[in-house]
């Protein structure tokens, strides 16, 4: 049996328009158990059974082609997440980090973490799960803090630690797939995105405010849970990915307040996860 572990992460820069992307790790998390046994190959997501199991049986055959170890004949994958799918909250990444850090548990074959988010992202391309091939989603979730990344070329371009503090989550009903998104429009915003990148090294939470209403405005989302959010104190507040999820950032120790001065129903509470020392 092997076991690993990911978590979820907000954009701070949405890396469809022009492929550069930001985003900050939250503490919500991603758990996976492999059992290398058996004679069936069985996928069990519990939090959330209606979801396809494509990209995790390919999570678990590019694993063992990585290992160099042939794959068995029968296998069980349990996964389970604290994180809404389909919701703008990095689910996807975050589940392949889980999975083949426990595949490779199983196998007690070590990887560096990062390699084995670069394989993740290998992987969700390959299921269609992702447009912009998510390297920023999943180093948010396998890092922790604030990360800035060029998905076209999958490199690192900032990956820092942005302290402590208070998340919310609004997280709507429906499910948003990218097969629906509006990629013509999306990249017509290029330059407008363009000019936030510079700003979330030094100010991420004004990047994720502007980013926000950008990616609104072209989605057609609500964007009023990001207005009535700034207008009581918050540090920032934005459509997280390709949404419905607004991410509204407060001072530590703030959630509980900000709750009662809105009178904001539904919120899923969290908090930045800052990188391991």
């Amino acid at each position: 049996m092997g076991q690993g572990a990911s978590y979820g992460a907000v954009t701070v820069i949405n890396a469809m328009p022009c492929g550069i992307g930001s985003t900050i790790g939250v503490a919500l998390r991603t758990n996976a158990v492999f059992h290398p046994t058996g004679e069936t190959k069985d996928v069990i997501i519990s939090n959330d059974p209606s979801e396809d199991t494509k990209m995790a049986r390919i999570c678990v055959s590019e694993s063992y082609k990585r290992m160099g170890v042939e794959e068995p004949e029968g296998w069980l994958l349990k996964v389970s997440s604290e994180i809404p799918v389909s919701r703008g909250l990095k689910s996807s990444s975050s589940a392949c980090n889980a999975i083949i850090s426990s595949v490779m548990d199983s196998e007690r074959f070590d990887m560096p973490l990062i390699d084995r988010i670069r394989l993740g992202v290998g992987c969700a391309r390959k299921a269609g799960v992702t447009i912009t091939g998510s390297f920023d989603d999943a180093c948010g979730c396998g890092l922790g803090g604030l990360v800035v990344t060029d998905n076209r070329s999958d490199d690192i371009l900032f990956s820092g630690d942005i302290g402590g503090y208070d998340v919310l989550l609004h997280i709507p009903k429906q499910k948003i797939r990218k097969t629906g998104l509006p990629l013509d429009k999306l990249r017509a915003i290029s330059p407008q995105i363009e000019k936030l990148i510079g700003m979330a090294k030094d100010d991420p939470f004004r990047a994720m405010t502007e980013n926000g209403r950008l990616i609104a405005s072209v989605s057609g989302l609500d964007n009023s849970v990001s207005e009535i959010a700034m207008e009581n104190g918050a540090l920032g507040a934005g459509v997280s990915g390709s949404g419905p999820a607004t991410a509204i950032v407060l001072e530590e120790g703030d959630a509980e307040d900000f709750v009662r001065r809105t009178g904001l129903t539904g919120l899923l509470s969290t908090r930045t996860r800052r990188p391991p020392t």
